[in-house]
């Protein structure tokens, strides 16, 4: 009985705390390799190579990403989900993304909308980053609990 009711307890406290991720077609990051924007590209993932990490589903271009990945998969991941960083800081919103447009910045990946004339990379930018990534930080906590 104690068992169950410490299982009951991990499920439930793992579910009020679940990670939201930007699944749109079907995979974080859009189905691009997470591994690869660590070597400054956007690389559009294989379905050969999947990984399963926290509900979610990861695509890789290659068996070496995936494995990488694998041993290391919260260095990985991006920054509020996946879902675009500016919108994030700058209005609190989770908007969809661009999978070719990111940053990384102290070794955490970043995505950004970027279409019909909007880069939201280059408002991050001239918005200053820093500023709006502390508030990204803070409206990620209140957006993740909803």
């Amino acid at each position: 009985m104690k068992h169950v009711i410490t299982l009951l307890v991990l499920i439930i406290s793992t579910s009020l705390y679940a990670q939201d991720y930007n699944t749109k077609k079907g995979f974080v990051a859009e189905g691009y390799d997470v591994v690869s924007y660590f070597n400054n590209t956007s690389v559009k993932g294989n379905k050969k190579f999947v990984a399963d990490y926290d509900g979610v589903q990861f695509k890789f271009s290659s068996k070496e990403n995936l494995e990488i990945f694998n041993r290391s998969p919260k260095k990985y991941v991006p920054a509020y989900g996946g879902y675009c960083a500016y919108a994030i800081g700058a209005k609190g919103e989770k908007v969809s993304i661009d999978p070719e447009t990111f940053e990384i910045r102290d070794g955490k990946l970043y995505l950004f909308y970027n279409s019909w004339g909007t880069n939201t990379l280059e408002l991050w930018e001239e918005e200053g980053a820093e500023g709006l990534k502390i508030k990204a930080d803070k409206n990620w906590l209140n957006i993740n609990k909803k």
